[in-house]
């Protein structure tokens, strides 16, 4: 900003694309999901903007088609980690100095980069890698991860113009730097778009990175920092790391210059993590930032005067869309007594229209579980269910992995509104549903709001706009993101910024400025044009 201030207005969402029979995008991403399967990858990590390889390896699969070999990874330790610190903390002054409108040039490039020519190899690698049909990659991989990175310019822009006023004789001005060391982003698999806001969104408010993706997603991910060396991000400003949890955390959290996490995942880890930087605060030399989205159970209440038809579609596509496995998927549902036979006949039926399989088949709704590990978590949670005289299996319950981890979506009726699966986070296509009294609707948005540790997202089905008051009102902690007559999923950046609290994380608003606050730390510089020469002041005087 030396010769000028920029504009970098609030950009349009980037439009979804159909896929429709047909149609150019159609077409080539079938094209690309041949190319990508036609050959194996060997995926190094990236120290230094240099490949580093181990020759220790793990081969990647599809889900959905565990025969098939995507390629393979490189397995860093310990001493990978300390390199990769090393790297960022040398290449920390340059970039903290670069003038801003140079930095936002290259995020920006990235996201046109990813609307035009790797917009099909984005969607192909989440499609392969993490099973996600065609639609759910394009909103997912494409379309969010360029709205991250375009809004988060703008925000950032917005925030920068952000100065306090100035007296007379004075002028008072605050800076907005980088914190002093490197951030560490820790990124899931579920959502491609997480795993490139996370790192990028600190990086771009000029801090330095060590990213340590899931390792269910190192496919799609090491894609996206292809795309991001291209656009011109300088070596060590990011740096990708496939080491363990517990390397990555011993030497990052152990680290003097250690000054951030910025971290998707599971409760229980953040907590771990929370702890472990508390233990270590005598040795770091700020008080690092500390952002987490972490676990939900996600509700949706239906009221007596509820759209049936709305309801169900919206526990359809909120509980089953990419199997369930969204921080936000509605995985409790609560059907008033007077509407509950209707809704679950016609949850049973949609479900049963459900086709499941491979992602290269269009016409398949739900794919494939991420791992073994979660498909042996839910098998054991729907066997449980079976056996329980608590619940009933209104719809699937079957499960197979002998060519892929598929769970078929599954409907429990809870008949304890405290049964098990109305209480913990199953991460899969399992949706339980309580039958509540009609006549007890405010008694049951107080069972909503205490039955879980957690409060991401939820939502309120109802025609009575006294109700949807009322809900709104008691529902108030419960969800961080909360929604009137639809789905508790799909948040849009810059439109619904998200994040939760309570056990759900520190609700940080990935989407919004109030995320990018989180990577700054300012400074106020006031500077005096005619300073006083005698230090007293006329109360002083007699007379």
């Amino acid at each position: 900003m030396h010769l000028g201030y920029f504009s970098y207005p609030a950009p349009a969402n980037e439009p979804v694309l159909n896929y429709a029979p047909g149609s150019p995008e159609r077409k080539r991403i079938k094209e690309v999901l041949a190319e990508l399967k036609s050959s194996q990858i060997d995926v190094p990590m990236i120290i230094g903007g240099k490949e580093v390889r181990t020759g220790k390896t793990v081969a990647m699969h599809p889900p959905h088609e565990t025969a098939h070999t995507l390629g393979q990874y490189h397995v860093g330790d310990e001493s990978h980690v300390e390199a990769a610190i090393n790297a960022a903390l040398e290449a920390k002054e340059a970039w903290a100095n670069m003038p801003w409108e140079e930095r936002a040039a290259i995020f920006l490039k990235a996201a046109d980069l990813i609307s035009t020519k790797y917009r099909p190899y984005m969607n192909g690698t989440t499609m392969l890698g993490q099973s996600k049909s065609v639609f759910q990659a394009e909103i997912d991989s494409a379309c969010e991860i360029i709205d991250f990175l375009r809004w988060n310019v703008h925000f950032l822009s917005e925030i920068y113009k952000q100065q306090p006023v100035s007296g007379q004789g004075m002028h008072n001005r605050l800076e907005y730097r980088p914190l002093e060391g490197f951030v560490l982003a820790v990124t899931p698999f579920n959502f491609t778009a997480i795993g490139g806001n996370l790192p990028t969104s600190a990086a771009m408010c000029g801090n330095v990175v060590i990213w340590k993706c899931a390792t269910t997603q190192v496919y799609s991910a090491q894609m996206f920092m292809k795309i991001l060396m291209e656009a011109g991000l300088p070596d060590g400003v990011i740096n990708l790391v496939f080491a363990g949890g517990a390397a990555v955390g011993k030497v990052c959290f152990g680290h003097r210059e250690f000054a951030g996490v910025h971290f998707t995942g599971s409760t229980g880890v953040f907590n771990g993590m929370w702890k472990t930087v508390g233990e270590n605060m005598h040795q770091y030399r700020s008080y690092p930032r500390l952002v987490g989205e972490t676990g939900g159970k996600d509700f949706v209440i239906a009221h007596p005067s509820a759209n049936i038809d709305a309801v169900v579609t919206g526990l359809l596509r909120g509980a089953f869309e990419y199997q369930g496995q969204k921080c936000s998927a509605a995985s409790r549902a609560y059907i008033p007594s007077n509407m509950a036979e209707e809704v679950k006949q016609k949850l049973i039926a949609g479900v049963k229209s459900f086709k499941m399989g491979s992602v290269e088949d269009f016409s398949n709704f739900v794919n494939a579980v991420i791992d073994e590990s979660s498909f042996n978590s839910l098998a054991k949670y729907i066997d449980q269910a079976k056996a329980d005289a608590d619940a009933d299996i209104l719809v699937g319950g079957g499960y197979d992995k002998s060519l892929g981890y598929f769970i078929e979506p599954t409907v429990i009726e809870a008949k304890n509104p405290k049964y098990t699966t109305m209480c913990e986070e199953l991460f899969g296509p399992v949706l339980t549903i309580y039958v509540y009294d009609e006549n007890k609707f405010s008694e049951t948005l107080d069972l909503v709001d205490s039955t879980s540790p957690y409060a991401l997202t939820g939502s309120i089905f109802s025609t009575d706009r006294a109700a949807v008051k009322l809900a709104t009102s008691k529902l108030r902690n419960a969800a961080g993101n909360f929604y009137v007559n639809d789905k508790p999923t799909g948040a849009v950046v810059g439109q619904q910024p998200f994040g939760g609290a309570r056990a759900s994380g520190t609700n940080d608003k990935a989407g919004s400025a109030l995320n990018l606050y989180r990577w700054l730390s300012a400074r106020t510089i006031k500077e005096t044009f005619n300073p006083p020469t005698d230090y007293r002041y006329p109360f002083m005087q007699e007379s």
